[in-house]
Formats: C-alpha cells, structure tokens, sequence
C-alpha cells in the first residue's frame, strides 16, 4: 500500500536546497543568454523572431487584439512575452522574447530535482540517496548544451519542458495521497496545452489514467487523504474514496479547459475548430504542398516506427556527439525503465509509476511525423540535414531522471563498495563526456538555426539596413510572414505596415472590406512605400503597376526583395 501522504516529502517549502539549486539555474540562464547575446546568436531561429513579432502586434498593429495571435501556434508563450516587448529596444534585441523561456528554464531545473527526490524517496520522509538522485537529475537537465542555447531565444522548448516536468511531478504526487496536487498537475497541463501541442497529448494519456484510478476502487482508496473529520460518514473507505475521486473529476475538467477554449477560439474566428491542424498554414498542409510536386514526403511518413527512430535519434543529438555516448544514454533509459518495473508490486501505485510520463515523447513523436506533417531531420541520416532536431530535447527529463535513477540504485545496493562507486563514475563520466563532445561541436540546436536561417538572416539584415533610412512616420505595405524579421531590425513599428494581419479573420477565405485587402487592391492609395518579396501577395499586386523601385536586394537562395517608393 503507498505510504501515508506528507507535506515533508514533497518540499511545500522552498528548502535550502531548492533555494541553491534556483541560484545556481538563474546564474546559468542569465550568463548564457549574456554569451549568445553578445554573439548575436538570440534571433538565429526564423520561429523565435515570429513568436517575439506575433506577441509584439498583439499591441502595435493598426488592427491591435487578441486575434493577432493567430491559429498555428498556441497562444500562451506569446501572452507571457507581451509584457515584455512594449520597449522597443527589448523587441528589436529579442531580449523580452528571452525572459520567459529562461525564466521557465529555472523553474524546469527545480521541478525536475523536486520530481525525483520525491519519486525515489522510500519512505514518506525525504532520504539521503533521493537527495543525490535529485541532485544528480537537475544538473543533466541544467547542463544539457542544447537546452542552454534554447533558454536564451524565445523558442517554447524551455516553457514547455516546466509545464511538462511540473506535470508529471504533481501527478506522482496526487497519486501518493495529496489530492491538492491534482489541482496543480491540471493547471500545468492546462498550460503546457496552450503552449506546444504535445501538452494534448500527455494531457489525454494522464487523464485516462486519472479516469481509471477513479473507477477503479480499491485504486482511489488507496490513493488516501487525511483522515476524516468528526461528523463524516462512518464509512471511512468510501469517504476518502469519494474525495479522491471530486479532485480527480476536477483535474479533468482544469486540463479540458485549454484545449476546449483553443478549439472554440479557432471555431468562432474560423469557422473551423481543427484550423490549426488542417487550415492553410497547418504543417500538414504545408506537407501536402510539398509531395504535390512530386516529393514522396519526409522520412516517417506513414510510418510511425521510422519516426519513432528518427525523433530517438534527435534526442541523443541532443545529448551526446559520439555515437557509441549516445547509445550510452539508451542504454541507461531502458535500464531504469525495467528497474521502475522491477520496483513496482501489483496493485500498488506509487510515485515511481508516474516516471513512466516522461516516456510520452515517444509515442507523440512517432505519430506526429508519421501521420501529422512533421518532420525531422538529423545530419547522420537521410536527407543528411538539419530540421526539427530541437524536438529530441523533449526527452531530456526521462534521460535526467533514468540516469539519476541508476545513482539511486548504486547508492542503496548492498554491493560491494567498489563497484556502487564504478556505476556512479561511470554516469558521471557518461554525462561529462556527453556534453563536453556537444560543446565541442556546437550544440545541434544552434547548428540547425545557422544552417537553416543564415541566407534568410542575411537577406532581413540587408532590407533592414535599407528600411531604417525611410521617413520616421511613413507607412509601408508589406507582407510580413516570410520577414517580419525586417521590420523587428529596422525598429520601425508594425502599426506602421499594412499586413495580412489587417483584416478581419473571421470574414474567410477573403474579407473585401479588410484593409489589407483594401490596400492589396489599390497600393498606391494606402502606402507611401511597399515592400515586395518575390512570390509574395505584395509581389502579386504590384506587378505590372510600374512603380518606382528604389532598390532591389538578392541573396542566393531567397526571394528577391524589391522596394517601391510610391508617393
């Protein structure tokens, strides 16, 4: 039966060493972001300045609200950057992009050492080997050379590892007995459902779990609070039985909640609930136009055990260079898989058996990129390239606590001295290694964002450089979701544009009296200056309409980008 449920074994307080450990992850976060600030490496990732820019013209567009947020993306991560971005300075920097994902960096450093001091303390008090464990799990985790690099840009790797790693802590939790943690553990979830759809999934899989705890009677009984009041029912099994299963019911509905409200918003803006999955900018859409010219489709598709092996492979990327070092770390995931499994009697549910969330990756990931336009792309495999590999960081926590898990086991085995001292050494060189050939390589994530955006970012320095000469207060038609990017380093306002943003979302596919429609129509009428970019709707309009061109920029492997002095 699982011990009794105590505030002492779930640290409510912020302990001396939760307190280090917070110190320790803010000095890292903060000298990072100082290192690839300084190398101008913040705004490598063509996403990071499009999620900085979706926040940023939620407030500065001439159409400004809520609905700026667009469908594809989901909504929190660009919410908590708001804030953050009204000085112009922090926007053009990327800086108040950064600020939420490092912030979410040391909040995922302390949940993954609270997840598993708690999961592997045996007792209901916190023991010594747990505490090691711990230790040991929040410095893989806080180490790690691509999660580093990630924290520092407004990527939502970072926000959504937290939600994720705090997830999974509450539900081991609530599952020893404080039925407060299933209030939190939803409210986790609910977030890391509005900020990657990933949450979606872990959100289905706990609360089919939470569903069978609770018709499962013996499992909600044993899932025990505090004893019954004076005045409760005599009955004390089926009280606490009954409570158990009032918070697993409201833990459900907080998780429905965000998926619900995401569903509903897309319904009423347009019209179609499943938008960002199956609307025009979906990635399976983008899929779909691209085996249209005859390409049989990214590695995985259709089948999810190739993706399966492509996403396992992006994650040992993400921790080790060496071949032989990354097969180390699956090594030790699939030891501590058949250790919990060892552990774990029949019938009992424990704080151990919630470790097995941090496995839902795998599965997520598989069918992501067999079945949901998906792709990733490794160097070592066909097409021998670099897309997507950040998404090998979602398991990183099941990589942290496996191998952190393993020093637990040598700690309390009744071996010989020397060989629990062999195991401990040989995770610890493991890790250093690992991460030592990383560095030395460059992490994998600042790899891909130079490989994939550097003609991009190139191209965006050059027409900023162009755009900053304009007059202070003249407007500018411009379609900004291939290079919002230019407007962000020239520092000229986004109200100051007339975008495809400027419409109402609402009147699809095409809203005539829209401004950017308007403005699309007759170009001369509403802009001083229009910014072109071959292919683009602006490009489309303009052609055959002789405008003054004041300069024409190409860089190979980019549309060329013209700019048109109207009045």
């Amino acid at each position: 039966m699982a011990k009794p449920y105590k505030k002492e074994a779930v640290a409510t307080r912020w302990d001396s060493e939760v307190r280090m450990l917070a110190w320790l992850a803010t000095v890292v976060s903060v000298c990072s972001f100082l290192f690839y600030f300084q190398r101008g490496e913040v705004l490598l990732y063509g996403d990071a300045v499009a999620h900085i820019n979706i926040a940023r013209r939620v407030f500065d567009s001439r159409t400004p609200g809520l609905l700026q947020l667009g469908t594809v993306w989901l909504p929190l991560p660009h919410l908590l950057m708001i804030p953050f971005l009204v000085s112009i300075r922090m926007w053009r920097t990327g800086a108040g992009g950064s600020i939420p994902s490092m912030a979410a960096y040391v909040f995922g450093v302390i949940g993954i050492f609270r997840l598993t001091r708690n999961a592997l303390s045996r007792t209901a008090e916190l023991d010594g080997p747990a505490r090691v464990a711990a230790w040991v799990a929040a410095v893989i985790y806080a180490a790690n050379p691509n999660l580093i690099y990630m924290q520092s840009t407004a990527m939502g790797e970072s926000v959504y590892l937290a939600f994720f790693i705090w997830a999974v802590a509450y539900f081991g939790e609530a599952v020893r007995g404080n039925l407060g943690a299933w209030t939190k553990c939803g409210l986790c979830l609910a977030a890391a459902c509005l900020t990657r759809y990933d949450g979606w999934f872990l959100a289905i899989v706990m609360a089919a779990t939470a569903l069978a705890i609770a018709l499962w009677p013996e499992g909600s009984s044993r899932i025990a609070g505090k004893d019954a009041p004076p005045g409760r029912p005599r009955d004390r099994q089926a009280y606490q039985t009954s409570r158990v299963r009032r918070a697993i019911v409201k833990f459900i509905l907080i998780t429905a909640v965000a998926p619900v409200l995401w569903l509903a918003y897309n319904e009423i803006v347009y019209q179609n609930p499943l938008e960002f999955a199956n609307g025009p900018y979906s990635a399976k859409a983008i899929e779909m136009r691209t085996q249209s010219g005859g390409n049989p489709g990214h590695p995985g598709t259709g089948s999810p055990l190739t993706s399966g092996l492509y996403f396992l492979k992006a994650a040992q990327d993400n921790v080790a260079e060496n071949a032989w070092l990354a097969r180390a770390w699956v090594l030790g995931l699939v030891t501590a898989v058949g250790l919990v499994l060892a552990r774990l009697r029949k019938g009992v549910l424990g704080p151990q058996w919630s470790l097995f969330f941090l496995l839902i990756p795998i599965p997520f990931y598989a069918l992501s990129v067999a079945y949901g336009g998906v792709p990733i792309f490794i160097p070592q495999w066909w097409p021998f390239t670099h897309y997507n590999a950040r998404y090998g960081l979602q398991l990183l926590p099941a990589f942290a606590v496996a191998l952190a898990l393993m020093v637990d086991l040598a700690i309390r085995a009744r071996w010989e001295r020397r060989l629990r001292g062999a195991l401990i050494l040989a995770v610890l060189l493991l890790v250093i290694a690992s991460y030592v050939s990383v560095w030395g390589a460059q992490p994998i994530t600042l790899v891909e964002a130079e490989v994939n955006m550097r003609t991009r970012n190139q191209l965006e320095k050059e027409v900023g450089n162009w755009l900053e000469h304009l007059p202070p207060n003249a407007s500018l038609l411009m379609y900004l979701g291939d290079h919002v990017g230019v407007m962000q380093r020239a520092g000229i306002p986004l109200s100051h544009t007339i975008n495809e943003g400027n419409h109402r979302t609402w009147r699809q596919p095409t809203d005539p009296e829209g401004l950017w429609e308007r403005a699309l129509a007759d170009p001369t009428k509403y802009a001083d200056y229009i910014l072109a970019f071959e292919g683009d709707p602006v490009w489309q309009a303009v052609h055959g309409l002789h405008l003054r061109e004041l300069v024409e920029i190409q860089v190979t492997g980019q549309a060329r980008a013209v700019l048109y002095r109207v009045r």
